[in-house]
């Protein structure tokens, strides 16, 4: 398994690089971010979740690791 660093470091490099792939396979890139089946909402939509995910997902696995050793 991946540490952690290297998570931290891989995960916005592969968001950012999806972003410059789509906008470069899309030819409406700016326009066409409004619709749920356009992939430039989701391509805008991945990298705001998966750091929030990290973000949320450590908290909690380090306020449970807190509450058990207090």
């Amino acid at each position: 398994m991946f540490s952690f660093s290297v998570m931290v470091g891989l995960v916005p490099i592969v968001s950012i690089f999806g972003l410059f792939f789509s906008a470069a396979v899309d030819d409406n890139f700016p326009q066409g971010c409004t619709s749920s089946n356009s992939l430039c909402f989701y391509s805008l939509l991945l990298p705001v979740t998966i750091p929030v995910y990290v973000f949320f997902h450590l908290f909690s696995w380090m306020g449970t690791k807190l509450f058990r050793h207090n």
